[in-house]
């Protein structure tokens, strides 16, 4: 692993010179064997834990610990690159801080930094949960690419909820090279205008709003930690029952995932007859990736603005619907399950929001017209559905791999009602198996029934209609169980 020794520095700028060497990581928590820095203990150890403020880095990186016999400073001697910019910001500030700690021979080990409240910081944010909430951040933030360039860099970052410029201020300071270089920038032009007195009140107001919208966010990189093939098989047959080579396909995919550590080029397109399964389907793949998901309707969406957002000319504009999933997922990496992909054509406004999907679904940025700025969508994984897949624009269909779904066969249905649909009925009413009994004769009657639909949505109204009459029985009539058969089905339904 590459480190950067800022201690090979001209003499001449011995007063201003870092005394720590700098190492890369990307590990998401600390411990005393993965600390976020370690001190000097040459001529004393530390307390386990133990206060103190850090030194204003443009003078001297060291550690003022606050000890029964006066104040002793130790130097600091490596840190986590992504915490620099936050230890700078807290020694300028003078933010009174608690270490967590262990002395090693190679120095004390940090791996707990705490805020203490009313300490005599200058900094209002270093007492209302901040400084928490800035290192959980970067811990879970990627080490930047790129070697810090010096001492007197203008760094910025990301916000907890930041709606203060001062909070945002701090975030960036905070996060510096963490942040994608664009969004960083992006936030710097968007901070001077919400701090400018040249411009508008209501210009002030959406660059502020815009910020606090993006650095709420969490930018994360296009890894993708391994996904247990065993759990996924589980999630998938506790969703679905038959199905083998529609899971078989998305069982290809983890693997793919597992050894490329990287999303696919193609999202899934489910397509298949109404009621088969394919938004189940949709929720369970998230629940593999383990990501946060959210939903695009394609059916309510009908101009293209609904997605990218209004301009900021606009005195009530707003981001989009993409951008505002964004921002309530609080990170880049999430699985959009676009509903009725079908009906992603029929724009009725300005434009087509089959257009704007395109760019989402390239991977190569998204821009929303009220954020201004370019999104990374490289940890957006799609999965849409559709019910006609030969309405889908040729474009459209070029951007996933296509998984056909089905139909059930009578069989299926079957099993599907017995040991699925009427359990999870009967144990949601509060009703045993024994209070309500279907008879082979029944369950023939219902499947009769429902012969000519697709899917299995009428089979589970039908086990809502079947219940609902057991459970008015039972507790209007006094029966101690309902036994329907053949004939009892075809007259409740």
């Amino acid at each position: 692993m590459p480190v950067f020794d800022f201690r090979n520095m001209p003499e001449e700028k011995k007063q201003s010179q870092c005394t720590y060497t700098a190492f890369w990581s990307n590990e998401q928590e600390a411990s005393p064997e993965k600390p976020i820095l370690v001190l000097s203990n040459n001529e004393r150890e530390w307390k386990h834990h133990s206060c103190g403020v850090f030194a204003n880095q443009n003078q001297r990186t060291a550690f003022e610990f606050e000890e029964e016999d006066g104040t002793v400073s130790a130097d600091i001697w490596k840190v986590d690159v992504r915490f620099i910019s936050l230890l700078k910001w807290l020694g300028e500030n003078r933010i009174h801080v608690r270490l967590s700690g262990e002395n090693r021979e190679d120095g004390y080990a940090v791996y707990r930094i705490r805020e203490i409240a009313f300490g005599g910081g200058t900094k209002l944010s270093a007492e209302d949960g901040f400084l928490q909430y800035m290192i959980e951040r970067l811990f879970s933030s990627s080490a930047p690419a790129q070697e810090p360039e010096d001492e007197e860099q203008d760094e910025t970052g990301d916000h907890m909820k930041l709606t203060s410029l001062q909070s945002i201020t701090d975030f960036l300071t905070c996060a510096g090279r963490t942040l994608p270089d664009n969004i960083r920038l992006w936030a710097r032009r968007n901070l001077a205008v919400a701090r400018s007195h040249e411009v508008t009140a209501e210009e002030r107001h959406h660059a502020q709003r815009a910020l606090s919208i993006m650095m709420n966010v969490q930018w994360k990189n296009n890894y993708f930690e391994s996904i247990d093939p065993v759990e996924a098989r589980r999630i998938l047959d506790e969703e679905l029952y038959g199905m083998e080579r529609v899971k078989q396909r998305i069982m290809e995919t983890i693997i793919q995932i597992n050894r490329t550590h990287t999303l696919p080029a193609y999202g899934i397109l489910l397509a298949g007859p109404a009621g088969t399964g394919k938004s189940q389907i949709a929720y369970a793949v998230a629940r593999i990736l383990k990501l946060p998901w959210t939903t695009l309707d394609m059916s309510s969406i009908h101009d293209p603005e609904q997605l990218t957002g209004s301009s900021r000319i606009y005195a009530n504009a707003k981001p989009g619907i993409i951008m505002e999933a964004f921002s309530m997922a609080g990170e880049s990496n999430l699985v959009f399950i676009i509903n009725e992909l079908d009906k992603a054509s029929s724009g009725k406004g300005n434009g087509n929001p089959a257009d704007v999907l395109l760019t989402l679904l390239d991977n190569l940025g998204f821009t929303d017209n009220y954020i201004e700025c370019m999104i990374p969508t490289v940890g957006v994984y799609p999965i849409a559905t559709a019910n006609d897949k030969e309405q889908i624009s040729a474009p459209l269909m070029s951007r996933f791999a296509v998984i056909d779904i089905p139909d059930y066969t009578p069989e299926e249905k079957k099993i599907i009602f017995s040991e699925f649909v009427l359990p999870k009925v009967l144990k949601r009413i509060s009703l045993c198996k024994e209070e309500c009994i279907v008879t082979p004769e029944a369950l023939d009657a219902v499947i009769e029934k429902y012969a000519d639909t697709t899917g299995i949505r009428d089979l589970e109204q039908a086990a809502e209609h079947m219940v609902a009459n057991a459970l008015y029985q039972i507790e209007v009539e006094h029966r101690k169980r309902v036994v329907f058969d053949a004939d009892m089905v075809r007259n409740l339904l």
